[in-house]
């Protein structure tokens, strides 16, 4: 495979493994948009239908599992949360037989007629909760709730085909025991959907959960692609605003966004969302009982949103005022049919206690108690229903019997609140419904909170129904908008002493003249880790490692090319975390990425000299992965491992004679000589025997200074404290122990930061370097700019070194990932040549920027250059 043709073959939309189907084998009860949405389905294999409350999605689920198991044999099996089994049964029962007072005679007609064409097609679900209850004997669709799956009861990989009603497990990725069970559970498995009216588009971690469940894209790989990570914090995820178009584009390729027939193209008859009027009571709290800070610190007032303890706290020191609220509500139609969420479970029995007539559903029933109890409001048999919305609130349909809900109080999940409002307010609903919420004046910042994630939902279902009206349900039409540019146009910026081209840095390569550079100094990509550029050349555009270091195939061999014989590559890299959810493990463990990189170079030709370890800040590295947590260590210390340094990975090209091991231009230094009969310097400027010998050596000596005690730290600050702590563990005997008492005592002082390291080790090896300031980057100067951060900056101090130690002054040195054009600029400073490629435009730019005016310094003359001059 050439080049060219592996970049496109990285062109990704959510894969095909289905079917097609006409509309003849579809259930003629089923309206024009909902057989349009089972045909894309039935073609995708693995897709998530999330269509808005009253849209028929049960309808659409029990067709697709019917016709599958059919066509490919099997059986199939339908996950619903509990008290859903009735909607399921009742919907099958309708598509079996026609009888429901909303089905005409016509209809009626028509589906028998179908149906005697093969009576196999008319649905029929058994309720299961074991294996061994699946017999396939009859008919092949079975129904089941979450627990069993769950609990290990029932394996669902003995179905052909499966579809999760209302999937909120899958909104735990990675915390719940449900979402590890089911990724495990249902891996595989052919044909498999999810189906929910209210996914969170604002919670991208939901919705790459639901890609992770259908094997669309790994988790990881996703956020890689489509999102900027937050370094302070994970799973805190922003998307990059260059990607926020294709991430959507991508999420439609796989996950269907229908809020009205219309998106698709039908027509919107009978589909007409009622008026919905929402009432917001807002009632006072008692603030003489606000409590402290975790300070000690008074509070003024009441904070509800403060911690999940004071939200509790404060539901129930105002359920009298809240309870009076609810009656004054319900005296403005006694008769009226309502439903009335809460919470906790003093709500309920205050609830029960002030309306004695009053219908309560919740956990210590019995199933079949509370199926009947659903069934009974939803069919107007019962006045007023009481439940927590994460009990009821997914998949019971009240609109035909009820028209007012009041929500007792409000809490902090957006998702049950959507939900349990959409249990009255949904299409086929005809009265305006009436939503009333009480709250109390403390949890103003849990009513903003939820509104807040109100209009981002409402936005971000906006952006899907809008993709899916401009490309409806075309796969060839999104994978033409989703394909990215190649590579980009060429552009080369070249002065006095660099060179600078925005282009693809393998292609470039080639263009290079053979032995043409001295040194090259580069931060290669972290296979996966981070995307640079909107861009298929983008080596962190790739699906996994393997898939890096296939591209990386194409470029190492061009560096071996263009590199002087006998001189350095230095490659600058860092092994990666492995979450335990990748692995199986349950536990953090490391891709060894700098061993690969290695064994990578060498199979192309260099030769490994040496690994310089450069060590990193561990507490800003556990903020960051959650690896080396401190309470972790506390629960157990076996599961931990420690910080991850970084590299610089020392290769050689080898020379052209091999006899003596010469580089072809051998980076010469001329020696200082001291001479004994005049005792001066000969060549004073030039590298002395001293400074060979400590260089060369792996150690460098210590002073054996006393200890420093902690004491003679207070009253520093942190800067002053990080100088002091490096200048005596340079100089003094290292001691383990008086390290952790000298830490201990700026801890009890409250002196010892959480979010970096204060007093790190620090080595006295010379191919371990603790002093590199992480700091001193060209982020620096874009930070100061207010021009965007680069991802992961080189630091100054590395380049340095390394032009130091492998070039002589004028010599090339080159970096095939510029970024932001640190090589070019650090060689320029050390009075060297730089060249660059960068993929990234606007990297491009912001780093010419800098190098042509580090070029401009440099040719500028100074005052002694003028009076020299002028003599």
């Amino acid at each position: 495979m050439d080049y060219g043709s592996f970049l496109h073959a990285k062109i990704q939309m959510a894969p095909e493994g289905g079917f097609e189907l006409s509309d003849d084998d579809i259930n003629p009860l089923l309206l024009p948009h909902q057989k349009a949405i089972v045909r894309w389905a039935c073609r995708g294999g693995r897709r998530a239908i999330f269509a808005a409350f009253g849209l028929g999605k049960t309808m659409m689920q029990i067709e697709l599992l019917r016709i599958i198991a059919h066509k490919c044999g099997g059986m199939g099996l339908l996950v619903a949360p509990l008290g859903v089994r009735q909607e399921f049964k009742r919907d099958a029962h309708v598509l079996a037989t026609g009888e429901h007072p909303r089905i005409t005679d016509e209809q009626r007609k028509v589906l028998r007629a179908w149906l005697a064409l093969r009576p196999d097609r008319a649905p029929h679900f058994t309720f299961i909760r074991e294996t061994a209850q699946a017999d396939g004997k009859g008919y092949p669709l079975y129904m089941t709730n979450y627990e069993p799956v769950r609990d290990g009861k029932l394996d669902p990989r003995v179905f052909t085909v499966t579809s999760l009603d209302e999937a909120s497990c899958l909104r735990g990725f990675g915390g719940s025991k449900t979402f590890r069970e089911f990724m495990r559970l249902f891996d595989g498995i052919r044909y498999k959907f999810v189906a929910t009216a209210t996914p969170s588009p604002n919670q991208f971690i939901e919705l790459l959960a639901y890609s992770a469940y259908l094997e669309i894209m790994d988790v990881g790989q996703a956020k890689t692609r489509f999102f900027k990570r937050n370094s302070e914090k994970a799973d805190t995820l922003t998307i990059h605003p260059h990607k926020e178009r294709e991430f959507w584009l991508w999420v439609a390729s796989w996950a269907l966004f229908v809020q009205k027939p219309s998106d698709l193209g039908f027509d919107d008859a009978g589909y007409d969302l009622p008026p919905m009027r929402i009432r917001w009571h807002e009632l006072p709290s008692d603030h003489t009982s606000a409590g402290l800070e975790r300070s000690g610190q008074g509070r003024l007032l009441r904070n509800a949103a403060a911690s999940l303890s004071d939200a509790a706290r404060e539901k129930r020191d105002s359920l009298p005022v809240r309870l009076a609220k609810l009656m004054e509500l319900r005296a403005e139609n006694p008769d009226a049919h309502r439903i009335i969420w809460h919470d906790l479970e003093a709500e309920r029995e205050a609830i029960e206690k002030a309306i004695p007539d009053v219908v309560s559903v919740y956990g210590a029933q019995g199933l079949d108690e509370r199926e009947t109890a659903i069934v009974d409001f939803s069919e107007g048999r019962i006045r007023e229903l009481a439940g927590k919305p994460q009990m009821l609130g997914s998949g019971p349909n009240f609109q035909y019997a009820c028209w007012w809900e009041i929500f007792f109080g409000i809490g902090p999940k957006f998702n049950d609140f959507i939900q349990a409002l959409h249990r009255c307010y949904r299409f086929m609903q005809p009265h305006e419904v009436l939503i009333d919420l009480i709250y109390t004046e403390a949890e103003r910042p849990q009513r903003e909170n939820l509104e807040g994630k109100w209009r981002r939902h409402t936005e971000e279902m906006q952006i899907m129904t809008g993709i899916i009206k401009e490309y409806g349900l075309s796969s060839a039409a999104m994978a033409d908008s989703l394909t990215r540019a190649m590579g980009v146009e060429r552009i080369e910026v070249k002065g006095e002493g660099y060179r600078l081209v925005n282009s693809d840095c393998v292609l470039e390569c080639q263009r290079m003249e053979p032995d043409s550079v001295d040194l090259i100094v580069t931060s290669i990509p972290f296979s996966t880790q981070y995307e640079y550029s909107p861009n298929y050349a983008d080596f962190g555009h790739t699906d996994d490692n393997d898939h890096f270091w296939q591209q990386m195939d194409f470029l190492i061999p061009q560096l071996l090319r263009v590199l002087s014989p006998g001189r350095i590559a230095a490659i600058h890299v860092k092994d990666r975390i492995v979450p335990g959810g990748m692995t199986g493990l349950g536990f953090q463990t490391v891709y060894p990425f700098s061993d690969d990189c290695v064994a990578r170079f060498k199979r192309h030709g260099f030769a490994f000299l040496s690994r310089k370890t450069i060590t990193t800040d561990v507490v800003r590295e556990n903020n960051q992965t959650y690896r080396l947590g401190w309470s972790e260590q506390c629960k157990d210390g076996s599961r931990m491992g420690n910080g991850m340094p970084e590299y610089l990975l020392i290769f050689r090209k080898p020379p052209s004679d091999s006899s003596n091991g010469y580089a072809d231009r051998p980076v010469k230094k001329a020696k200082r000589k001291h001479v004994s009969e005049t005792r001066e310097w000969e060549n004073p400027e030039g590298y002395s025997r001293a400074r060979w010998q400590l260089d060369a050596h792996g150690f460098m000596p210590s002073s054996g200074d006393r200890l420093l005690a902690p004491e003679e730290m207070f009253g520093l600050d942190a800067s002053q404290i990080f100088k002091l702590w490096k200048r005596y563990q340079l100089e003094a005997v290292y001691d383990f122990e008086h390290h952790v008492k000298v830490a201990e005592a700026l801890e009890e002082r409250g002196m010892l930061p959480s979010t970096f390291m204060l007093l790190p080790p620090h080595s006295k090896n010379d191919d371990v370097w603790t002093d590199v300031t992480r700091m001193l980057s060209m982020n620096t100067l874009q930070a100061g700019a207010g021009r965007e951060l680069h991802l992961c900056p080189l630091q100054f101090d590395i380049v340095d070194r390394a032009i130091a130690q492998y070039t002589e002054p004028g010599e090339t040195v080159f970096d095939p990932f510029g970024g932001l054009m640190t090589v070019p600029y650090r060689a320029l400073k050390h009075g060297r040549k730089g060249e660059a490629v960068e993929l990234n435009p606007a990297y491009f730019l912001d780093g010419c920027k800098y190098v042509e005016a580090e070029a401009r310094a440099k040719s500028m003359p100074s005052l002694f250059d003028l009076m020299e001059a002028a003599e």
